[in-house]
């Protein structure tokens, strides 16, 4: 832990705040390191040499409330917390923007590693490897099984036409990036419209569910906490399982600058995952191809605009010179994944 306050992160005003709130809670002088890792939110981890904790806030400069929803995140894991759902114990929320210059909250600091590469997950071996993606599985059919209104979380979303606005959303975010020609992407999006699924009922969706957006850790390497909870709402819980399923497959790129952990050994299959989803949770997912694309789309989405900001000299770091070429192996993927059904 640095001394010194990371950008971001004042925390004399954060002492003087738990102080108030949560009265015997810090028991020494605070320091904070950022995590590193994180694509949107600000993250980091705060101790006063005796307890840690978390702190998460927007990224600097932000003006978007929305897109970066501090209230919202918190509000689901408090509401998750007392779930068999493992969410960090939330502290407090903070939405006065006189302290660190923006929304914050504070959770518990949970130990455990996020496995963001198949280079990270071979040590592991084969047999752990597998038995930890399994219970990533197992983990998501856990959170889809939570009664949103019991959980206090009925209005969380809008599940009425979900799929048809996410739909819209990222072929919205698509002409906001378009400055080349890509092969396939319209006939990708055009697909998915025409083929929009019936979705099975609401449950509360991660967004974003990954291996190393979970922390695992202990003698069996169980799902310690479920994070990164910023795109979490109401709505079709098979996004969370082709999301999972789209990370699980090889992108059948040499040195790709955005990496899957599914070469680990031992990694089980997609197919394998969803069978098991299905078994675990009794839902239909003889449809999960089409969410499985749509996954493939949104990921293309997302690297068309990180192109274009490279392009544009508004993006700098390592791979990001390489993300372009990426984006029609995802689109070609996208295609592929409908017609195979």
């Amino acid at each position: 832990m640095s001394p010194d306050h990371p950008p971001g992160l004042d925390l004399d005003r954060l002492r003087v705040l738990l102080d108030r709130e949560r009265p015997g809670l810090v028991t020494g002088p605070l320091s904070g390191r950022l995590i590193e890792g994180g694509r949107s939110n600000l993250t980091y981890a705060v101790s006063d040499g005796a307890a840690r904790w978390v702190v998460r806030r927007p990224p600097l400069g932000h003006v978007l409330a929305t897109a970066h929803d501090m209230r919202r995140e918190h509000r689901v894991i408090n509401a998750l917390h007392p779930t068999d759902v493992p969410v960090p114990r939330p502290v407090l929320l903070c939405e006065d923007e006189e302290v660190l210059g923006a929304p914050f909250y504070v959770m518990e600091f949970v130990e455990g590693t996020p496995f963001r590469t198949a280079e990270q997950l071979a040590p592991l071996g084969p047999e752990r490897t597998r038995a930890a993606v399994l219970n990533l599985v197992d983990t998501l059919v856990g959170l889809h099984a939570v009664d949103p209104a019991g959980a206090g979380l009925a209005d969380f979303g809008r599940p009425d036409g979900f799929l048809d606005r996410q739909l819209r959303r990222w072929a919205k975010q698509l002409d906001a990036s378009r400055n080349r020609d890509l092969a396939g992407i319209d006939e990708l999006h055009a697909t998915l419209g025409r083929e929009l699924p019936r979705s099975p009922a609401p449950t509360v969706v991660h967004g974003d569910y990954r291996l190393d957006n979970v922390l695992i850790g202990g003698e069996n390497d169980e799902i310690r906490a479920i994070l990164d909870w910023e795109m979490s709402t109401l709505g079709d819980p098979l996004t969370d399982l082709g999301l999972l399923a789209m990370y699980s497959s090889p992108l059948g790129m040499a040195d790709s600058p955005v990496s899957t952990t599914a070469q680990a050994p031992g990694h089980p299959a997609p197919a394998e995952l969803i069978e098991r989803y299905a078994t675990r949770s009794g839902r239909d997912v003889s449809g999960v191809a089409w969410y499985t694309a749509f996954a493939w789309f949104k990921l293309a989405v997302i690297l068309e605009g990180i192109h274009y900001r490279y392009t544009l000299g508004q993006t700098v770091g390592r791979g990001f010179d390489r993300i372009g070429d990426l984006v029609p192996v995802f689109i070609e993927h996208g295609l592929t994944t409908l017609q195979k059904g």
